[in-house]
């Protein structure tokens, strides 16, 4: 399958995604999968996968999560929402469901059967933020145990890279503990997001 993938265009694999149904049977609700990228994307988004919001609305990040990475990031929603700017492929395409701890993991076949036919298609991409354990372990070399482990690596992988805790409310005791992520991570961050805009945009203010 992956073969004859390979041979579309860049709208009709998008298109190809966006109707992928291959978790159907698994899923508590009908497949949606959410994504965001056009091929002149300058930064990566790599999230877990959507939550129940974002299924209803198809709208990546598009609850207090993305409110906070928002932040982090230092750009407005418009700049988020640019395609043309900034690419998001969650680790799950699909709202996977929530458990008795929140929202289940990304389903597996998801990554196996897409993330590379897509990531071969995002030439410019001088940033990517990995968020969340997943993530971590898909594209961080040597990846390590844990979140806070592979945070607090971050010099190891930037310019390139910056590895995330996720940004949900739920994680509001980690980012309280780990003060120094919110001190030292986010302006290099923010540093670093402004000058791949910048690349994309020379007029880029945000």
């Amino acid at each position: 399958m992956s073969e004859d993938l390979y041979q579309l265009s860049f709208d009709d694999l998008v298109r190809r995604v966006r109707a992928c149904t291959i978790c159907k049977d698994v899923l508590p609700h009908e497949p949606r999968p959410v994504i965001q990228m056009s091929e002149s994307a300058r930064i990566l988004v790599v999230g877990q996968a959507p939550g129940r919001r974002v299924h209803e609305t198809g709208l990546p990040f598009n609850d207090p999560s993305g409110d906070r990475l928002r932040q982090w990031m230092g750009i407005t929603r418009d700049t988020f929402y640019d395609e043309q700017k900034l690419a998001i492929l969650p680790m799950g395409f699909c709202y996977p469901g929530t458990g008795k701890s929140g929202d289940l993991p990304p389903r597996p076949e998801c990554a196996p059967a897409w993330r590379n036919l897509l990531l071969d298609r995002l030439p410019d991409i001088g940033l990517t933020l990995v968020i969340g354990q997943y993530a971590h372990a898909w594209h961080l070399k040597d990846a390590g145990k844990s979140v806070t482990e592979n945070v607090k690596r971050w010099r190891e992988f930037s310019p390139q890279v910056i590895p995330l805790p996720h940004p949900s409310p739920r994680n509001n005791l980690w980012l309280r503990k780990n003060s120094w992520f919110e001190a030292e991570v986010v302006p290099e961050l923010q540093t670093l997001v402004g000058q791949a805009l910048k690349v994309n945009d020379p007029d880029e203010t945000d």
